[in-house]
């Protein structure tokens, strides 16, 4: 994440009891709490479960909504929230900081975060995708009221679509991925490390013979070195000796981070969906509680599958079926080098149009909520800026 601030210089390292989160208040996770990790065979019935309340392709199911958000999202192609700058028009909002996605602004005990509609692969941005922030913003919301007793998050206050007022929190310096399959097209992929002879990566030992998009036999924490210009993987040996966190930290981040992509797992299939892997990060408040911040369990942060094509497409040696930018990345390998050009080409008019519309079916399908369009023709940051200072101002 780009913000929920706090470099490794300012963690405190507290005795073991401040890192207790208080069971009435924060809802401290126990070990009997966990909940545990769905077997191949688990798995396999919720996913042959899923495809009698489907139709055979999810993203083609209600075609006429499919038409509407994309001919929604053509129209807002040259009106997509790209930048803010809310430190010039919101009182006490001073010290931005600038992500891949979110701007980050400094208001004293909290942080204001905008998601904004930029799209971020390969360690750069690429393209901006129509109503984009809004739709991730709200799909963290549902999440982190979905997850809170498995671990707290920083959230207090989300005054707009494409906002998140949060406490205020020393980020450690470490994103846990998590993966339950083996894919992927970027540098630090599963996949790519596989296809290269790697055999034990971030601590974990791979067998032989695995095949892309394969169900790995248990899930996997395959930690990454928080950068501005690209992440490295670490192992947790490795985080210890970095002193990026004490091993008390570790232990209880890896065990939320396992906790929360199990279930994430499971609310997935239960709506035809295959949570394929993802990335979570935590930060400490200053009381010393542990909490889940940024983002979870987005389509930017996660991959999803359709859950009943799985099987067959993946025994013709089928890409399954994703509902995440792996598409876009795709397009952008096939047609330069997203890593050393300097510039590249712009992504095409419909593949941006494509991928607003799935991350708003995701949205509607995890949530099983209609996503509002917005519908007023106020400017973007000026709607911002009005819901931000009045909601600042009652603080």
């Amino acid at each position: 994440m780009a913000a929920l601030i706090g470099s490794p210089s300012t963690l405190q390292i507290l005795p073991k009891k401040t890192l207790l989160v208080p069971s009435t208040r924060s809802q401290r996770l126990s070990m009997t709490s966990l909940p545990r990790p769905l077997s191949i065979s688990a798995l396999t019935s919720m996913q042959k479960k899923s495809s009698s309340k489907v139709a055979a392709s999810l993203l083609s199911e209600n075609d006429s909504h499919r038409d509407d958000v994309l001919h929604a999202a053509s129209s807002m192609l040259s009106n997509c929230l790209s930048e803010t700058h809310l430190d010039q028009t919101v009182p006490g909002l001073h010290s931005k900081s600038r992500g891949k996605v979110r701007d980050v602004y400094d208001a004293g005990d909290h942080l204001v975060l905008v998601t904004t509609d930029r799209q971020s692969a390969f360690d750069r941005v690429l393209a901006s995708i129509p109503f984009k922030g809004q739709v991730l913003n709200e799909t963290s919301l549902w999440w982190f009221n979905k997850t809170q007793h498995i671990t707290p998050n920083a959230l207090v206050s989300a005054p707009d679509r494409n906002v998140t007022i949060a406490k205020k929190c020393s980020v450690f310096p470490v994103e846990f991925v998590v993966r339950g399959y083996i894919t992927g097209s970027t540098d630090t992929s599963l996949w790519t490390v596989y296809a290269e002879g790697i055999r034990n990566y971030c601590g974990n030992s791979l067998p032989e013979g695995l095949v892309k998009n394969e169900k790995l036999s248990a899930n996997i924490l395959t930690p990454t070195t928080k950068s501005a210009d690209h992440d490295v993987p670490v192992s947790p040996d490795e985080i210890l000796q970095l002193g990026l966190m004490t091993k008390d930290e570790l232990d209880e981040v890896s065990n939320k981070a396992l906790a929360l992509f199990a279930y994430g797992q499971q609310v997935a299939l239960e709506n035809g969906l295959i949570l394929v892997d993802t990335k979570y990060e935590f930060g400490k408040a200053a009381d010393g509680t542990i909490m889940l911040v940024d983002e979870v369990h987005t389509p930017d942060s996660s991959r999803y599958w359709i859950a009943n094509s799985y099987e067959e497409r993946f025994n013709s040696g089928i890409e399954p079926e994703n509902v995440d930018k792996e598409f876009l990345r795709l397009w952008f390998k096939e047609h330069c080098n997203p890593y050393e050009d300097e510039v590249l080409p712009e992504a095409p008019k419909d593949l941006v149009c494509e991928l607003a519309w799935r991350y708003i079916f995701l949205f509607e399908t995890i949530t099983n909520s209609k996503f509002q369009l917005p519908i007023s023709e106020e400017p973007i940051h000026e709607r911002i800026t009005r819901n931000v200072s009045s909601t600042l101002s009652s603080f």
